[in-house]
């Protein structure tokens, strides 16, 4: 038996329970969003760069928070069932950001997932390179696994899962709609693992 199967996913939020999620992040990036001035959105794709239209909409219908301008960052280390791709953090510039000044300028970088914080430190390297005045940064799922000195100043919830454990979040247009799911990784004798089990329910960050 293949050590590396997993079980089938298990849903912990659905659709309607992830949107009271997103809308709690908005509502907390709120609070420190300049007012009345207009800010920067990056979103790391491939689901960062969805959570972060998601969570703009938000903030612009709710709190009147304006995007001055929306980019995307092209940044991966792991594939989505956790497999090093690459070792050094890839990271692939937007040929029309070359150019690009922040100077002054607040950003929100998002992501969907945060890992071991490679990717999200990369984004704050490269925002920090473009002469940011301001960086914050937000993720959909907080793993509690970072080995890099990176703060998530909004996280939408944290899930304290095994090492091995997949977690799937589910963004539309990638997926027909949202969600996330768990992963684990099967025992050999096809039981379940017993670690890493979610501390209970997981809960969104206050």
């Amino acid at each position: 038996m293949n050590a590396n199967r997993q079980t089938d996913p298990i849903t912990l939020y659905d659709a309607a329970e992830l949107e009271c999620v997103i809308a709690d992040m908005a509502r907390r990036a709120a609070r420190f969003l300049p007012t009345g001035v207009p800010f920067v959105l990056a979103g790391i794709v491939r689901r960062g760069a969805p959570v972060a239209g998601r969570v703009a909409a938000l903030l612009e219908e709710r709190f009147g928070c304006r995007v001055e301008r929306r980019i995307e960052l092209d940044i991966k280390r792991y594939a989505d069932d956790l497999t090093l791709l690459y070792p050094e953090t890839r990271f692939a510039e937007d040929p029309s950001h070359a150019a690009l000044d922040l100077t002054g300028k607040s950003v929100l970088v998002v992501d969907d997932v945060v890992f071991r914080g490679h990717s999200l430190l990369r984004a704050v390297q490269y925002l920090a390179q473009k002469k940011a005045a301001e960086i914050r940064t937000m993720a959909l799922v907080d793993r509690g696994a970072s080995k890099l000195p990176v703060r998530v100043d909004v996280t939408g919830v944290r899930l304290d899962v095994a090492p091995g454990d997949i977690i799937e979040c589910r963004v539309p247009p990638y997926e027909p709609e949202w969600g996330i799911r768990l992963a684990r990784k099967a025992a050999l004798n096809g039981s379940r693992a017993r670690c890493g089990e979610p501390t209970g329910r997981a809960r969104p960050i206050a």
